[in-house]
């Protein structure tokens, strides 16, 4: 295990007043877990962009936590992003997550930047800022082959990104085989663990479908043995990534970064069968 491995977790920007009393609320709840940071997502084509301003300042006014922009360069300007780091300096932002984003439907032109590669040069020009990028154990799902996934991987590392969040999954194999792979292509940067807690069953098989995560199997008939259980898919997700995150941490991982969905109860249940 890691001498001190890193706890973070992220939220996204609530739509409106209830869900913004919602987010304190979490918040409020994952203090014990004295996050190193929170990162706050940011819409496909700058879509949340004043919605993801006014969270990171919630996030650095209303709780202890250091928070961290996600940056997506897809339909953005370059005199936008130019805005937006100027703001993130003022405001003592040091860590910004670095994203390419998806291209909005309808949208034929990505814009200045095309690549994430891009946008993380672009960064480390601009200056100030610990650049954060996203990695796919499972390869991402737009890439021709997982040696191109790779490439591009190793692209943003050169490119000035100094740590890797990696998107959720559910074969720790993936992981390990990845962080293998950039080892021997020469990149040691710290590769934090994605995590996905689970709210439902037909939740995740949803947003899996969306991001090229694979559900293995004996995942699937845990979840249909409890069908219709709500509070019994609850609980075998907690077992089943509390044993995940116990065997990724035996590996060494540097670190863990909960996808909250703006929740606490499943990320604190984790947490504490983890004894961190």
């Amino acid at each position: 295990m890691a001498a001190h491995p890193e706890v973070s977790v992220e939220f996204f920007p609530p739509k409106n007043a209830a869900g913004r009393e919602r987010l304190l609320a979490a918040m409020a709840a994952l203090e014990p877990v004295r996050p190193a940071y929170a990162s706050v997502t940011y819409g496909a084509g700058g879509s949340t962009r004043e919605r993801t301003l006014a969270t990171v300042q919630m996030v650095q006014q209303k709780s202890r936590f250091e928070p961290v922009p996600h940056l997506t360069c897809i339909g953005s300007t370059e005199e936008g992003v130019r805005e937006l780091l100027g703001y993130y300096r003022d405001w003592g932002i040091r860590r910004i997550v670095a994203l390419r984003g998806d291209l909005p439907e309808g949208m034929e032109n990505p814009g200045f930047f095309r690549h994430a590669s891009d946008l993380v040069a672009y960064v480390q020009a601009f200056g100030g800022f610990e650049i954060l990028v996203s990695a796919y154990p499972e390869v991402h799902p737009e890439a021709s082959s997982a040696i191109t996934d790779l490439d591009y991987l190793v692209a943003k590392v050169g490119a000035g990104a100094s740590a890797l969040i990696t998107q959720y999954f559910y074969n720790p194999d993936a992981y390990l085989h990845l962080r293998d792979a950039l080892a021997r292509r020469g990149i040691n940067v710290p590769i934090t663990v994605g995590v996905m807690p689970f709210v439902s069953y037909e939740q995740i098989s949803r947003f899996s479908v969306q991001c090229g995560a694979e559900v293995p199997r004996y995942l699937r008939m845990a979840m249909e043995a409890c069908a219709g259980d709500t509070a019994a898919q609850w609980q075998t997700g907690v077992e089943i990534l509390s044993r995940q995150c116990q065997l990724l941490l035996r590996e060494g991982v540097p670190g863990l970064h909960f996808y909250t969905l703006n929740q606490a109860e499943t990320t604190l249940a984790i947490w504490r069968n983890l004894s961190i």
